[in-house]
């Protein structure tokens, strides 16, 4: 099979990625170039990133085979990456501004491993005009026989059905996801390490600010500080939401699943239906409380550990969340709101104690120190009253989140308080069940089941389940594959 090449174009966009990679050198040599008045340092650091673009394009090619396809790159060291065709599981393609100015498009081949560095199969960067047939010939894992004369016209492509499509309104979500504050924490480490920190805090503007909200007191400043984080951190997550989740648009036709989002930078992640294992369910604390939850796949080869890769659909209101996971899995339309069996009361007693022995070491530690003769301030009995019913009500809310539900083909699982997660998972992809017992399990009469699988994060765990129906559920969800263990005891 002959080797193609990657676009021309690509030789505007490897310079101007390398550019950006590369500006702390390109600072450098300006300054050195500045002060000795030789500004060829900057010329020939420019002249070495053009060079390596060039190289590169001359360097990459692939090639599609009946059975592999192949990447061939580097320039010092020659390396070629051979995939198998029935070991890819999905396919992604992404395009940031400058692609889509340019009319191109990055295509990634995902085979479910984790790839280190130089082992993922990357096309950087495709016409993008190709990258459609491109992703579906990558996604059949065998050539098509060739059509049949005597067949009397081709056969139809299978229908397209939308599952979902984002709403603009669901951007009230997103500061519930702690995002922008994680943005805003990060600008300020950058600037920080960067030694801008003191110049802006010196700055007029920023003193006069702060002498103005100090001169109304502490208590009001910190409200003043801590409602203005909100307001910049929650602008930031709405902003992102719109840009990265605009657009979206989530498609089935029966043997692919697609899901395509992002305004500047798009998205378009194919699925192989068939590898389709369940979903997952997330609900966060804060996401909970707003009536939010997000939907993402559990698929076979598609780590869920990796950013984004397998979502389905972002933090939505639960009620859409909910009905796209029905329609994703017909055969477990109500598995994300039905009830579920608890696992009782041995489960929710340990999730007390775990959840108080923290504040009764703090509260052992106080009341010695007041023993020995020194006065503790009133306020802080009043906080460890405060933290014992908060560490209470989490206890609580960990067990009302704890149960399973199981039949045949199916498992259900839920469990966590700041970050909740029902997991309906497809019991005929499950490679292995496991019941684990701790040293405290096994003194409480309880045990976990752990149902392994080559989908998402890979295991699956139905907590503190007692002891005696451990091995039953997993009998019921998958008949026969526990062998003698799956008898009722």
């Amino acid at each position: 099979m002959p080797w193609a090449r990657l676009d021309r174009r690509m030789l505007l966009v490897h310079p101007v990625t390398e550019v950006v990679r590369l500006l702390p050198v390109l600072v450098v040599s300006l300054v050195v170039g500045s002060t000795s008045g030789n500004h060829l340092w900057s010329a020939i650091v420019l002249a070495v990133v053009v060079a390596a673009a060039i190289a590169r394009w001359v360097t990459t090619g692939y090639r599609l085979g009946p059975v592999h396809v192949q990447l061939r790159t580097g320039v010092l060291q020659k390396k070629v990456l051979s995939i198998p065709r029935g070991r890819i599981r999905s396919v992604d393609v992404q395009a940031g501004p400058l692609h889509r100015l340019l009319g191109l498009a990055v295509l990634t081949v995902g085979t479910g491993q984790h790839a280190g560095k130089g082992e993922t199969f990357e096309l950087n960067a495709l016409d993008a005009r190709v990258v459609p047939a491109l992703r579906e010939e990558l996604l059949a894992t065998a050539v098509a026989p060739p059509p049949d004369p005597d067949a009397g016209g081709d056969v139809p492509a299978p229908a397209e059905r939308e599952l979902a499509r984002v709403d603009p309104a669901w951007v009230r979500y997103a500061p519930f996801t702690l995002t922008g504050l994680a943005v805003v924490g990060a600008a300020a480490g950058l600037l920080g390490q960067s030694g801008a920190a003191g110049a802006v805090a010196s700055s007029a503007v920023v003193d006069d600010t702060y002498r103005r909200v100090v001169s109304l007191g502490v208590v009001a400043a910190v409200a003043i500080a801590v409602v203005a984080a909100l307001v910049v951190s929650s602008a930031i997550a709405a902003a992102r939401y719109l840009l990265v989740y605009g657009n979206l648009r989530v498609t089935d036709d029966g043997e692919r699943l697609r899901v395509e989002h992002g305004v500047l930078s798009t998205r378009h992640a194919s699925f192989d239906r068939a590898r389709l294992r369940g979903a997952s369910i997330r609900r966060p604390l804060l996401l909970r409380l707003a009536g939010g939850a997000r939907l993402d796949a559990v698929m076979t080869g598609v780590s869920a550990s990796e950013h984004e890769s397998s979502l389905i659909l972002p933090p939505a209101p639960r009620a859409a969340v909910t009905s796209t996971a029905a329609t994703l899995l017909p055969d477990a339309a109500d598995a994300a709101t039905a009830p579920l069996t608890a696992h009782g009361p041995v489960a929710r007693r340990r999730r007390l104690t775990r959840a108080l022995l923290p504040v009764a070491a703090a509260l052992a530690a106080t009341a010695g120190y007041a023993v020995s003769g020194r006065a503790v301030p009133t306020w802080a009995w009043i906080v460890l009253g405060l933290v014992a019913v908060a560490a209470i009500a989490l206890a609580l809310d960990r067990y009302a989140a704890l149960g399973h539900r199981v039949r045949p083909g199916l498992l259900v699982t839920e469990h966590g308080s700041l970050d909740r997660r029902r997991v309906v998972l497809d019991a005929r992809g499950v490679v292995a069940w496991t019941v684990r017992q701790t040293f405290f399990q096994r003194r409480a009469g309880v045990a976990t089941l752990v149902a392994a699988t080559a989908a998402g994060t890979g295991a699956y765990r139905v907590l503190d389940l007692p002891v005696d129906r451990a091995w039953a559920i997993a009998e019921a969800a998958a008949p026969g594959a526990t062998d003698v263990w799956g008898c009722d005891r």
